[in-house]
């Protein structure tokens, strides 16, 4: 079997792809991965093909955009610049790679081009769906970014705001352009919801397990035919370098004294000034220590006080399970790191999927939430040290983490993925 996998964003995106690539690799499958350059060195130490879409200078423009962390806009901008502005350029990949009666498309939720070429050309595809805000759900409605429907409200609500967003959102920014890349192909129109056809052609793989999404731990039943969940693939083999060594200089500050809080406003963010201050005030007010997360330094103060170290980007694995809280924005990979270190968090949502994480994150007890204008060092300090002296948070943190089993996920992730294959009639066998 040939898996042709597409990761379209930031780290959050690319490394769960590069680990599921590595899994299927070892299981003796041939793997491609398109993704942007900017992360060629991480591709290539999962020693999996790269196929290079758009450049590292686009990357590093998008994340400077400024409506890209907003609310309201982040989606539009991601919707607007990678899943259509890069669907002409992904098709050309998509098409040129794949190989007739052997290639699983693996997609991306930002890869319109390889449902769109499973339709055309009767492919078999998967949709990879890293957080459950993706899978719209009337009986467990998700929490939108910029929604006016809280969980919690009436069921008649949620339908109404999933109407307007359909027709707003989807109906605006992706079904014309779309449309008319479908019509440069010889098919038709997409008539009905936008989502009925995205999965319907490509369905869910979820890298989450049940217990994250459904209150009760089973799925909710109104998501799309054919959904799984898997787990949370996260460890040595999920991508990001986990069995890479801290740093000298991070180790002896672990081993110094007591565990530290981890700040990280997510690994794409280059508007986290406000963020790190506010950190560092927290700290201090709690007499704590702290750990500093960014690729980007630019973001930091010139000088750091001596109960803070900045080591530049870090895999989380090593590092939360030698720390006392986890402070982050929200990205179900962070929140998946936090859940398996059995590490308190505090969420600040600002874009996405991260409001949605957030609420699911307290609803399993494990988190509190402050938003963009409410965190302040003050009440960070309030919220951490609430979460660091509460038994039914320490409870809950080993309750979940006890749950969370990256390696049985990455083969449940596999298994599926060749189960799919063989019911479209290929083979998983080698020559």
């Amino acid at each position: 079997m040939h898996c042709l996998l597409t990761a379209l964003g930031s780290y959050g995106d690319v490394y769960p792809m590069i680990g599921l690539g590595a899994a299927l690799r070892g299981r003796g499958h041939d793997v491609t991965l398109v993704t942007n350059p900017h992360f060629a060195s991480d591709v290539a130490a999962a020693g999996l093909d790269l196929v290079e879409l758009a450049t590292a200078e686009e990357y590093d423009r998008l994340t400077l955009t400024r409506g890209l962390w907003g609310a309201r806009s982040g989606l539009a901008v991601v919707f607007r610049e990678a899943a259509i502005g890069l669907l002409q350029r992904l098709d050309g990949v998509v098409r040129a790679k794949s190989r007739p009666g052997e290639t699983l498309l693996v997609a991306h939720g930002l890869d319109l081009a390889s449902r769109v070429a499973a339709e055309e050309l009767g492919m078999p595809a998967v949709s990879v769906v890293y957080a459950p805000m993706a899978l719209w759900s009337d009986e467990t409605p998700p929490r939108m970014p910029a929604g006016f429907a809280p969980p919690g409200a009436p069921r008649w609500l949620h339908k109404l705001q999933f109407a307007l967003g359909d027709r707003t959102f989807v109906g605006s920014i992706v079904m014309k352009p779309l449309n008319e890349f479908r019509a440069s192909h010889g098919l038709p129109p997409i008539r009905g919801s936008f989502l009925d056809w995205y999965y319907g052609v490509a369905p869910a793989l979820c890298l989450f397990p049940d217990w994250f999404a459904s209150p009760d731990g089973e799925a909710p039943g109104d998501w799309p035919h054919g959904t799984v969940t898997t787990g949370f693939p996260l460890g040595d083999g999920a991508g990001g370098r986990d069995d890479e060594p801290l740093s000298d200089a991070l180790n002896a500050f672990l081993d110094a004294d007591d565990p530290p809080i981890v700040f990280t406003p997510g690994s794409g963010m280059r508007f986290g000034h406000k963020f790190f201050e506010v950190a560092i005030d927290a700290c201090q007010r709690l007499g704590r220590r702290g750990v500093l997360l960014t690729k980007y330094a630019d973001q930091l103060p010139a000088r750091l006080p001596s109960s803070i170290i900045a080591p530049g980007f870090t895999p989380l694995a090593q590092l939360l399970e030698r720390s006392a809280a986890f402070v982050h924005h929200g990205g179900v990979g962070s929140s998946a790191r936090g859940l398996a270190a059995g590490v308190p968090q505090l969420v600040q949502p600002k874009a996405f999927d991260q409001f949605d994480n957030a609420w699911r994150l307290r609803r399993l007890g494990v988190a509190e939430e402050l938003t963009t204008s409410r965190f302040k060092g003050r009440r960070v300090a309030e919220r951490l040290e609430r979460l660091l002296t509460s038994s039914k948070v320490t409870q809950a943190v080993k309750h979940w983490q006890a749950k969370c089993d990256s390696q049985e996920a990455l083969r449940l992730a596999c298994e599926e993925l060749e189960r799919r294959f063989e019911s479209f009639g290929g083979s998983t066998r080698g020559p």
